[in-house]
């Protein structure tokens, strides 16, 4: 700093706002790490992954939602070796009973443990839930994307396997396959399979609409250029971009799947006796709600809590993996 005129001046000649000798002077006039003649700290770029994680976990209702399901799922998988009943055992002496010490959460009409019920219906629906949204996430994805990739005739039979689709009656569908499957009536296997298999049209026309905006960014047509196959820029530039659209249609399709389970038992067509899950439970349990709850109350609480915490680690996910999302925080 040197003096120019009695004023103080900058390192460029620059005259300053204040006199030499001021005491509103500021110490230095230098940069920080001039003066102390160190270098700026290196600061450590994160990876995707770990922004992802951070996000979510700065998501409160993502993290209970994510606390809540995993203590289900040990619930649905320890819960069976907890009860001294297995759920296909018949207590004789214990119809219709109420909540006791020897039956925490009731009997049914044919003297089976609730509790053990519910466990086991919760594994299965688990099963069913889960299992759906994997396949028809990944049908519609791909059928999807790749139908508006490539456009002329694929996607016009595409469109056209779709729009016949939509007008099917699934649940009809279903119920007739159902009855002619013979011995694999009921299986999870096979209620997966069904309920996927028609379930996964409207995600995969979403799908195609949003592949239309993206395949021709830059990013992908510089793929192209490059030489890159068809399928890797797809599964690597196109469904990461449309990543959120798919967590949360896996999240609805949870519950559609697991509602339309608990109708197709109603009507006799989903997880056959002995077996048994929540919609199966319910079904039968609402016919004697206000005589005798227990039966209802618990599947149907536990299937309600299910569905609220998928809720919550779906929105939570979608908030971390989209970036334009300010719901999810700041990473």
């Amino acid at each position: 700093m040197t003096t120019t005129n009695g004023r103080a001046s900058g390192p460029a000649g620059i005259p300053l706002d204040y006199e030499p000798g001021d005491k509103n002077a500021p110490l230095t006039t230098e940069l920080p790490e001039v003066a102390t003649g160190g270098t700026p700290t290196p600061t450590r770029r994160l990876s995707r992954r770990r922004i992802i994680l951070r996000r979510f976990l700065r998501n409160k209702t993502a993290v209970v939602g994510l606390v809540g399901y995993l203590l289900l799922a040990a619930f649905a998988l320890v819960g069976p070796y907890l009860s001294p009943w297995t759920y296909t055992q018949i207590d004789q002496t214990a119809f219709l009973k109420p909540p006791s010490g020897e039956h925490w959460l009731g009997t049914t009409q044919a003297g089976r443990d609730v509790f053990a019920l519910t466990a086991e219906g919760l594994r299965k629906s688990m099963m069913i839930g889960l299992g759906v949204a994997l396949v028809q996430t990944f049908v519609a994805a791909t059928i999807g994307s790749f139908a508006a990739y490539y456009g002329r005739w694929f996607d016009k039979v595409a469109l056209w396997v779709i729009d016949l689709l939509l007008v099917v009656p699934s649940f009809f569908i279903i119920a007739i396959i159902s009855v002619q499957t013979g011995e694999s009536r009921g299986s999870v296997l096979m209620l997966i399979l069904l309920l996927a298999g028609l379930g996964w049209m409207l995600s995969a026309r979403v799908v195609r609409s949003m592949t239309l905006g993206i395949k021709g960014l830059e990013y992908v047509t510089a793929a192209k250029y490059m030489s890159v196959s068809t399928p890797k820029i797809i599964f690597r530039h196109v469904i990461p971009n449309i990543s959120s659209l798919l967590i949360i249609d896996a999240t609805l399709a949870v519950a559609t799947a697991v509602l339309a389970e608990t109708s197709l038992s109603f009507f006799g067509f989903g997880v056959q006796a002995p077996e048994t899950s929540l919609g199966t439970l319910i079904a039968e349990g609402q016919r004697m709600a206000s005589t005798y709850p227990w039966i209802f109350l618990a599947p149907a609480t536990v299937l309600t809590l299910m569905l609220i915490f998928i809720n919550f680690v779906g929105d939570g996910l979608r908030d971390a993996l989209d970036p334009s999302s300010k719901s999810g925080g700041r990473a």
